[in-house]
């Protein structure tokens, strides 16, 4: 075997190429002007842009687009070992509001995985650090792969 059937077979490259797959279907994510940063097994980083349109009647980002960006880093990192996986609950803690120009950044982590289900947390940071909301996510794995056939093809190389 070659190096590069070695790296390619990896979970780490798995993780990548559902997120390479998902993203383009994934239009709330493009819409909200979402970008992915890290993505490996049971984790992921995204990063979305405070922009003026956002914004609430206080002048603060808006909660929803707060739990959207979350939920996003949820999919991303619950579907990363190529499984179809969806949420079954979530619920978010808001700890200090989001402004216009701020940097968010949304950290996805596994912490806990059986089954068809999972529990991960996701801790919304402003770049200077403030925590901003608090998600829980909880996983169910349904039928189907992200990208059919994708195990298969890399145990063939």
């Amino acid at each position: 075997m070659t190096d590069d059937v070695i790296a390619k077979d990896s979970p780490e490259v798995i993780a990548e190429e559902v997120a390479r797959a998902m993203w383009p279907r994934d239009r709330a994510g493009q819409l909200l002007g979402i970008r992915i940063h890290t993505i490996r097994p049971g984790y992921a980083r995204l990063v979305m842009t405070v922009r003026l349109d956002m914004l609430n009647g206080h002048h603060m980002c808006h909660g929803g687009l707060i739990f959207t960006l979350a939920d996003t880093a949820f999919a991303y990192a619950c579907n990363s070992y190529n499984k179809n996986t969806v949420a079954s609950a979530c619920h978010i803690d808001f700890l200090a509001p989001a402004k216009e120009g701020d940097i968010l950044e949304a950290e996805a982590m596994e912490q806990s995985l059986s089954g068809r289900t999972g529990v991960y947390d996701i801790t919304v940071r402003t770049r200077t650090g403030k925590t901003v909301a608090l998600f829980r996510g909880k996983s169910y794995r349904i039928n189907g792969e992200v990208i059919a056939g994708l195990e298969k093809a890399d145990a063939a190389h």
